[in-house]
This record gives C-alpha cells, sequence and structure tokens, in this order.
C-alpha cells in the first residue's frame, strides 16, 4: 500500500506550503492518520494526527496554530496546510496510518503504513 506524499520545496521563512497525501479511501475511513517529520540529524516526530473517527486534530506545540490538518475524502487526500514558516520547520515531512487509534507520541516505525516523504526546506 502507498502513501504518496507531495507539495514540498524551497519557502522563505514567513511562507505557505500545503502538502497532500494520497492514501487509499478505506485507510482514509478507518485509520488514523498522521504527518511526521523528520530534520537531518533528529528522529521522526509526529507534527498533525487525527482520528478515523473524527474530531478535533492533534497539532505538536510548535506547530499549532501555523498547521491545519484536513481531509478530502472525494479525493482521497490528506492535507497539512503549513503557514507561518520557520527555517526550524526544514525536514522530510511523510504521512503515515494506523489502525490502534490516535496516539501523539507513537513512534513512526510503529505505524501500519508509511509513505515516503516530501522535503521542506525553509531558508531565506
Amino acid at each position: 500500500v502507498q502513501l504518496q506524499a507531495s507539495g514540498g520545496g524551497l519557502v522563505q521563512p514567513g511562507g505557505s506550503l500545503r502538502l497532500s497525501c494520497v492514501a487509499p479511501k478505506w485507510i482514509l475511513e478507518h485509520y488514523s492518520m498522521c504527518w511526521f517529520r523528520q530534520a537531518p540529524g533528529r528522529g521522526p516526530e509526529d507534527v498533525s494526527c487525527v482520528s478515523a473517527a473524527g474530531g478535533p486534530p492533534y497539532y505538536s506545540p510548535s506547530t499549532k496554530g501555523r498547521f491545519t490538518l484536513s481531509k478530502d475524502d472525494a479525493k482521497n487526500t490528506l492535507y497539512l496546510q503549513m503557514n507561518s514558516l520557520r527555517p526550524e520547520d526544514t525536514a522530510l515531512y511523510s504521512c503515515a496510518a494506523s489502525d490502534r487509534g490516535l496516539l501523539p507520541g507513537r513512534p513512526f516505525a510503529e505505524y501500519d503504513y508509511r509513505g515516503q516523504g516530501t522535503q521542506v526546506t525553509v531558508s531565506s
């Protein structure tokens, strides 16, 4: 099963990007979904997650108020709108799916399906 992330690129500080993750419909409907990022020299960290059952998404403290997670069921796509980007947001961003419910802090390696990632670079 492929989770295909896209939308990364080079952006100046303060700019915006929207990431997309295309997934099979049955995953988006029944799995909790998360966006992770991994900066050079660091382990993966969850940025934003949403339960398959609905409810407000989880955001990490460093992204809350700047990032917005959403889903478009008609397009089988999970989005991450990133505003007010900072150099410290530079990382490889990936999407992941778990059938065990929403649990912020669950390691990336424990997710059932994980995408390849898209690079986000914030630099002037």
